[in-house]
C-alpha cells in the first residue's frame, strides 16, 4: 500500500506538481438493521484504492483510482498534476501550506473486541431481539441497527511523511415509534443517531440495548398522552445528547474555516463569524470552553493524523466564552494567517480531503443535572434531538426534542411532548449559566455529518454535558 501511494506521489512530481500527497486505503464496512423482531438488511462492503492530490501554481488537482496496481497509481498522479495545471490557467491567490513536521509513524485506535469478528448471528440476535421486545410492549414500529467501519490508511507526501493508521469504529441505536390519533411519537436510545466511537464491539455491549428496550417503549407510549410543551420564555436545561447536536450545528459548522472563507458557500453555506474578530469576539458565557481534540481515546472524531499528515492536536475553539480558534487545513490556515491545520479528512480514498470537525466538544463544569433541576424555579428539561433547522450562516436556529419534562420549584414534573426551542447562537450561548461536571461528560458520536460537493459523510465527535440556559423561547410551532 505504501508502494502504491509513493508511486502516485512520484508521478505527480514528475508531471510538474510542486507538492503532492496520496492516501492508499483499505475500507471495510458492515451494517445490519432490524424491524419489529426481524432482521431486514445486512450490508457488507470492501474496497481498495488510492487518491492523490497535486498542487500546481495556485490550484489543486485530485484523482482517485480503485486499483492497487502501481501503474494505475502512477497514472492517477500524473492526471492529478494535469488537472491542477489546467485549473492554474485561471490565476487565483497564491497557495502556501502551513508547515508540518515530517514523520514516519503508525497509529491505531483502541479496540478490545474486533467488531467484524463478532458472529453475525450474535449481532442479528441483538438488533432483532430488542425490536421484538419493544414491539411486544405496544410499539407500532420498533427499529434497531449497528454499523462497523474498519479503515486502513497509508499516507505518503512529497515532503517525506509516511504514515500508517488503522481506525476501527462502531456503534448502535434503537428507536420506538407509536402512532396515535393524528400524530406519532418516538423515543430513541442512546440518542437519535445512536452512539458511535473509535472503539471495538465493547462499545456496543456497554450501551446495553436489551436493558433499555422496555423503558424506551414505555416512554414512547407515554408521550402520546403527555401535554404539549407550553410556549413562552423560560429556563431551559438540555441533556448531553441534545447538547451534542447544539454544539455540532451552532458551533462546529460555524468555526469551519472553509465556510468562514466562503469556500463552502455554494452548498453548505458560510458562517456568521468574521476572522477579524478571532481572539476578541464573545461567543458565549464565561462557562463556555470548547475544544477540537482528535486525541480523545475512543471518541468518534479521533485519529493519529489527519489526511494531510498533520498530527492530532487539541485546539481551543472557544475559551471562557471568547472565540479563539477554527477548524482548518494546511492551505486554509495559511490563507487566514494561522499556524496550524490538522482538521482535514476525506470520506474514503475516492474523495478530496476537506475541513471536517474532529471532536468538537464542551468542557465540563462543576454542576450536575440534578443540581440544575433543584436550582430551577420554572423551566423545562429537554433531551434527544428530533428535528433541527439552522440558517446557512449558523446563526438562527430552531430545534425540536423527543421528550421534555416540566420543572417547577426545583422538581422534575410531568412529561411534555413536542418540546422545541429557538435562539440566536451568541445570545443563546451567552445565557448558559450552569454546566454538568466530569462525571456526566459523554463523548457523543455523529456518524452522518454531510458536507461538500459531491457530498461526503464525516464521522465527528461531540463531548458534552447537560447545561442550563436562561430565558429561552420554547414551544415554537412553526
Amino acid at each position: 500500500m505504501f508502494d502504491m501511494a509513493s508511486a502516485a506521489v512520484e508521478a505527480a512530481l514528475a508531471a510538474g506538481a510542486r507538492y503532492a500527497d496520496a492516501r492508499a486505503m483499505h475500507l471495510r464496512n458492515e451494517s445490519m438493521s432490524a424491524r419489529n423482531g426481524d432482521v431486514e438488511d445486512l450490508v457488507q462492503r470492501e474496497s481498495v484504492g488510492v487518491g492523490v492530490r497535486a498542487l500546481v501554481g495556485s490550484s489543486w488537482g485530485f484523482v482517485a483510482v480503485p486499483d492497487p496496481a502501481a501503474a494505475a497509481a502512477r497514472r492517477a498522479g500524473a492526471e492529478a498534476a494535469a488537472a491542477a495545471r489546467a485549473s492554474a490557467r485561471v490565476p487565483g491567490p497564491d497557495v502556501t501550506l502551513v508547515p508540518v513536521e515530517v514523520r514516519q509513524d503508525s497509529w491505531s485506535s483502541p479496540c478490545e473486541e474486533d467488531p467484524l469478528a463478532v458472529p453475525l448471528a450474535e449481532k442479528g440476535d441483538l438488533v432483532a431481539g430488542v425490536t421484538a421486545t419493544m414491539h411486544a410492549a405496544g410499539v407500532s414500529v420498533a427499529e434497531a441497527a449497528y454499523q462497523v467501519w474498519d479503515t486502513s490508511k497509508f499516507f505518503v507526501s512529497s515532503e517525506g511523511s509516511r504514515l500508517e493508521q488503522r481506525i476501527r469504529e462502531c456503534g448502535a441505536m434503537m428507536n420506538a415509534t407509536v402512532i396515535g390519533d393524528g400524530e406519532s411519537q418516538r423515543r430513541s436510545y442512546p440518542g437519535i443517531r445512536g452512539q458511535y466511537g473509535t472503539r471495538g464491539w465493547e462499545l456496543v455491549r456497554s450501551l446495553d440495548l436489551p436493558g433499555n428496550a422496555e423503558r424506551v417503549a414505555a416512554e414512547a407510549r407515554a408521550l402520546l398522552t403527555a401535554p404539549e410543551c407550553p410556549a413562552g420564555e423560560t429556563d431551559l436545561i438540555l441533556g448531553s445528547e441534545q447538547m451534542a447536536l447544539q454544539i455540532h450545528e451552532s458551533v462546529g459548522h460555524a468555526v469551519e474555516l472553509d465556510r468562514i472563507l466562503g469556500w463552502e458557500a455554494a452548498f453548505a453555506g458560510t458562517s456568521w463569524l468574521d476572522l477579524a474578530q478571532l481572539g476578541s469576539l464573545r461567543f458565549g458565557s464565561d462557562l463556555m470552553t470548547i475544544t477540537a481534540d482528535a486525541t480523545l481515546p475512543g471518541a468518534l472524531g479521533s485519529f493519529g493524523y489527519d489526511d494531510e499528515g498533520t498530527p492530532a492536536t487539541p485546539v481551543d475553539i472557544v475559551r471562557d466564552g471568547i472565540w479563539t480558534g477554527v477548524l482548518s487545513g494546511r492551505d486554509s490556515a495559511s490563507v487566514a494567517g494561522l499556524d496550524h491545520g490538522g482538521m482535514v479528512r476525506a470520506d474514503g480514498w475516492a474523495r478530496l480531503p476537506m475541513v471536517r470537525m474532529t471532536n468538537v466538544g464542551l468542557l465540563p463544569g462543576t454542576s450536575s443535572l440534578e443540581e440544575m433541576i433543584s436550582e430551577t424555579r420554572d423551566g423545562i428539561l429537554m433531551d434527544t434531538n428530533r428535528s433541527w433547522s439552522i440558517d446557512d450562516r449558523r446563526l438562527n436556529f430552531q430545534f425540536g426534542c423527543e421528550i421534555g419534562w416540566e420543572i417547577k420549584n426545583g422538581r422534575r414534573g410531568r412529561m411534555l411532548r413536542n418540546p422545541t426551542y429557538t435562539g440566536i447562537s451568541p445570545r443563546f450561548w451567552g445565557s448558559m449559566d450552569m454546566l454538568g461536571g466530569p462525571d456526566e461528560w459523554v463523548f457523543w458520536g455523529t456518524p452522518n455529518c454531510g458536507k461538500g460537493q459531491p457530498t461526503q459523510i464525516g464521522h465527528t465527535g461531540h463531548p458534552s454535558v447537560p447545561a442550563r440556559f436562561r430565558g429561552v423561547r420554547v414551544g415554537v410551532r412553526g
